[in-house]
């Protein structure tokens, strides 16, 4: 039987309780990878080469940081394999709005922007909108949260 001191103290240790099971909790992943695929197998290399979403080959792919990268050419997965930290969206291609107000959330390849050599990838549209409109601050709020956001 519950009584009124034993519900207060339940209260009372319920955030205790969160802290301790949030720590328990496995890490997510530090690249977003849909079954194993980074940025739904988009061509990183190509937002910066060709400025659009180019969907990649699974002939031409290479593994790093624990998921599948594609690439439209050989070139490019080269390009990528040389430099992975120049052409990977920034904070592990999760959605650059969500790490900045202190979250995670999906991506899909046509919410992106290059911002000083940086390419970053939104949930959506309407995010990435909303993500443009606070310019360069909320890049600023981002990286204070990256990575630690990952759990």
């Amino acid at each position: 039987m519950l009584t009124r001191r034993s519900t207060l103290t339940l209260l009372g240790a319920a955030p205790a309780l969160l802290l301790l099971s949030r720590g328990a909790q496995a890490a997510e992943p530090a690249i977003y990878a849909e079954d194993g695929i980074a940025i739904d197998g988009t061509d990183a290399v190509a937002y910066f080469t060709e400025s659009a979403p180019v969907p990649g080959n699974p002939a031409y792919a290479f593994d790093w940081m624990g998921a599948t990268w594609r690439f439209m050419s050989a070139a490019n997965r080269d390009a990528f394999a040389a430099e992975p930290q120049r052409y990977a969206p920034a904070y592990g291609g999760y959605c650059a709005f969500a790490v900045s107000r202190g979250s995670l959330a999906s991506t899909v390849p046509h919410a992106w922007q290059i911002v000083d050599d940086r390419l970053f990838l939104n949930f959506s549209r309407r995010i990435h909108r909303r993500w443009q409109g606070e310019l360069p601050n909320i890049i600023a709020q981002a990286d204070g949260n990256w990575p630690s956001v990952l759990g």
